[in-house]
């Protein structure tokens, strides 16, 4: 038992050793040397990135104050890109997790990388190993909630990261949402039943109708494999497009969801190339079928369009806006006369 004590008491001088050690030669020695000898021998990269994650794993070793300078530390290396964001991954230890060691570490090394770099870095760096979909892992599973992680980051002046996270959490539940809406497609479930699942979604995740009607089109247009023929891909879209229109229908009940749907249209004709010429018969189609109103469609035309694909589909819409506009006239005359 005296061994196994004392050999931990060396792990600990040790790895505070090594933490010195590796401060003074981020801080101390010619600027960029360390830079450079760290990213010219990329075995020392290795070996530099395994020797943090050993000292984040042993955290509860270190007094509060040694945990704060290694934070600190951390996140300075972090933000200069001599460590990868993947260290993070010790800080899920359970052990760490349980005693609030590693939200704690968290603050210190977040409040630190933000100091030198901007959410978006961070983000991205995060982001690119995988991290930025694991932070609620800091927290025990009972507290593993959007709601506590915002609280818990946003008391320790780290909003932006706070709502970093919260933006991860609703993009990781539409992208489920899309993914079960596909799936409900695929098996041909009744449209009732999807029009209530959807609504249910709304209210349970308070996801907006725009945000909505976006989903819906996505997972219509990814429900079915398209035909590689373009004379052939017009016939099958407005084949599915009638078939899910009630789909639409269910969710444009605002002139901005509209307006969206109508963009997304847009947008995916032309990143779609087979689809450019489909453009106008999709519209023409979700009009008579009360999915998109003229009004929409003519505030699309006049001022909303974006600019992708602009001069191919206003031309295409231009002979119906000019019908739209001439019932419009007359549909006021008719009106008038009747005044």
């Amino acid at each position: 038992m005296r061994s196994v004590y004392i050999r931990i008491i060396q792990e600990k001088h040790s790895m505070i050793h090594n933490m010195h050690t590796i401060k003074k030669m981020c801080f101390f020695s010619e600027p960029g040397v360390f830079n450079k000898l760290i990213r010219r021998y990329k075995y020392l990269e290795k070996g530099f990135e395994e020797e943090i994650k050993k000292l984040l794993l042993f955290l509860k070793g270190f007094t509060e104050s040694e945990r704060n300078k290694l934070a600190m530390l951390t996140g300075i290396l972090l933000a200069n890109g001599n460590l990868s964001a993947a260290i993070l991954s010790s800080l899920f230890n359970e052990n760490l997790v349980k005693e609030g060691v590693s939200a704690s570490f968290a603050v210190k090394l977040f409040k630190s990388w933000l100091s030198e770099k901007d959410i978006s870095s961070v983000s991205a760096s995060l982001r690119k190993v995988g991290m930025d979909s694991r932070l609620m892992e800091l927290f025990p599973a009972n507290k593993r909630s959007c709601e506590h992680f915002s609280k818990y980051f946003s008391d320790a002046g780290l909003k932006e990261l706070s709502d970093f996270a919260r933006n991860q959490q609703s993009i990781g539940a539409r992208k489920e949402l899309q993914k079960e809406l596909e799936e409900q497609m695929s098996r041909g479930d009744p449209l009732k039943d999807i029009i209530a699942y959807v609504g249910e979604e709304i209210k349970k995740n308070n996801i907006s109708e725009q945000t909505m009607i976006a989903l819906i089109w996505a997972s219509v247009m990814s429900s079915v494999e398209w035909n590689k023929k373009e004379e052939l891909v017009t016939e099958q879209a407005i084949k599915l497009l009638k078939q899910y229109s009630p789909l639409l229908k269910a969710f444009t009940t605002q002139g901005l969801s509209e307006l969206t749907l109508l963009l997304r249209i847009q947008e995916y004709c032309y990143d779609n190339i087979h689809f450019m010429k489909a453009f106008q018969k999709i519209v023409v189609l979700l009009y008579k079928a009360n999915v998109l109103s003229e009004e929409a469609i003519l505030k699309w035309y006049n001022e909303t369009h974006v600019a992708k694909g602009k001069s191919v589909f206003l031309e295409q819409m231009k002979k119906f806006v000019e019908w739209l506009k001439n019932a419009e006239e007359e549909s006021e005359s008719e009106e008038e006369e009747a005044d």
